[in-house]
C-alpha cells in the first residue's frame, strides 16, 4: 500500500475519530472502505447513464420503425 496525506476539517476529523468502527479498526481502513464505496457508486452511476442513453436511442429507433410499420402492406389471408 502507498501512504498518502489527506487534509480534513478538524470538526469532521473529530466526528470520524468518535466513531466506534474507526476506534476498532483504524482511520486508514475506514477511509479505504469509504473510497471503495465512492468508486463503486460512481461506476454504478456510469452504467445507469449508459443504459439510459441506450434506451433513449432504442426509443428513437422504435419511432422510426413505427413509421415504417404504418406504411407496410400486409397480405390478406
Amino acid at each position: 500500500m502507498k501512504a498518502i496525506q489527506v487534509t480534513f476539517d478538524e470538526a469532521l476529523l473529530a466526528r470520524l475519530d468518535r466513531h466506534a468502527l474507526v476506534r476498532e479498526r483504524s482511520r486508514s481502513a475506514v477511509l479505504r472502505e469509504a473510497a471503495s464505496a465512492f468508486l463503486k457508486r460512481k461506476e454504478a452511476e456510469e452504467i445507469d447513464r449508459k443504459y439510459r442513453e441506450g434506451y433513449a436511442d432504442a426509443c428513437g429507433l422504435d419511432r422510426e420503425l413505427g413509421e415504417w410499420a404504418a406504411q407496410a402492406v400486409w397480405p390478406e389471408e
